[in-house]
């Protein structure tokens, strides 16, 4: 028995610095993420993430743990790359869905976007204004795609343009619209980065188009980083995938930015991109696009979703809510 409980406790310490080592590298990782790298139940994760908290090396927060002192930082690309794959793949498979053809817009940096710029290929005359170097990439042997770069001095750690000169080959500039990814999303502030420059180009880019789409995994959701990239009520739409049900910030987040009149779409992994130009109506004429799956959101129990209409009951399908705007 004596033995057992030695061992058991090797394993606990061996796993909890696994999760502290992940944490310090991507500065927010979510339990379900942290359960898939080191092989054990999110029951599990959870208890050694309180233990790791109670030590004051991490903080829990919106269903996973984060960097102590409030603030996420960015992480190296490759850690980036690597995280919450499989719900990257289905944002951007819906995203890329919501792209006409023949269209304009501008791509953001980020991973997400990157997957994204994989999916826009088969859109025909599409043009795609973006400063990332990865986008560019994945369009490059798209042959019915133009892609226009910006200027600006190559910021390393995310392969992209930033500073004035990135800046200025934006003024002039009129798409339809900005698919931009980021380091935090809250209802409070929007979105945001940990990077000053990227913060300001990413401004650049909201101003240069008519509509703004935020492509933010939940992890990203309640998530606090330093500088503000896009107001909450400047973002038309957010696509995200369907938290997971301890992930209760994130569930509130989304409430609160469907309130605030942001459109939020759910895309389900696995599904195809959703049908371009779709309103509720012809959704529900159509029985709904194969992209989008309909999402029961955990909140704060009791009450009504002032955005969902006077009867709504809390927990009411969320996916694709538009609510008028509060401006």
């Amino acid at each position: 028995m004596v033995v057992g409980v030695t061992v058991g406790s090797v394993f606990a310490a061996e796993r909890r610095q696994m999760i502290l080592e992940m944490v310090r590298a991507n500065g927010a990782v979510s339990l379900r993420e942290l359960a898939r790298v080191v092989q054990t139940s999110e029951v599990t994760v959870r208890r050694d993430v309180r233990a790791l908290e109670a030590e004051g090396l991490v903080d829990r927060r919106h269903g996973g743990a984060v960097l102590p002192g409030g603030f996420t930082r960015e992480s190296g690309f490759p850690q980036r790359a690597m995280a919450a794959t499989a719900e990257k793949t289905a944002i951007a498979e819906y995203a890329a869905g919501l792209v006409r053809e023949g269209e304009a817009i501008v791509v953001g940096a980020g991973t997400t976007t990157q997957e994204l710029a994989r999916r826009l290929a088969r859109v025909p005359g599409l043009t795609v204004v973006t400063n990332s170097l990865l986008v560019a990439q994945a369009l490059a042997h798209a042959n019915r795609v133009e892609v226009v770069m910006t200027g600006g001095t190559l910021r390393g750690s995310n392969y992209a343009l930033v500073g004035s000169g990135a800046e200025q080959s934006l003024l002039g500039l009129r798409v339809s619209r900005a698919f931009l990814s980021g380091s935090g999303l809250t209802a409070d502030r929007g979105l945001s980065t940990s990077n000053m420059l990227a913060a300001s180009v990413d401004r650049a880019l909201v101003r240069a188009a008519a509509e703004v789409v935020v492509l933010a995994d939940h992890s990203k959701l309640g998530a606090e980083t330093a500088f503000q990239t896009v107001p909450t009520d400047l973002i038309t739409q957010l696509v995200t995938d369907q938290p997971p049900p301890e992930a209760e910030r994130a569930g509130t987040e989304l409430e609160a930015l469907a309130d605030q009149g942001v459109r939020v779409s759910v895309a389900a992994p696995g599904a195809q991109g959703g049908k371009p130009g779709a309103d509720r109506g012809e959704r529900a004429e159509r029985g709904g696009d194969p992209g989008r799956r309909d999402m029961p959101v955990p909140g704060p129990r009791g009450g009504v979703h002032p955005g969902m209409g006077g009867s709504a009951p809390l927990g009411q399908r969320l996916s694709d809510l538009a609510p008028s705007r509060r401006r």
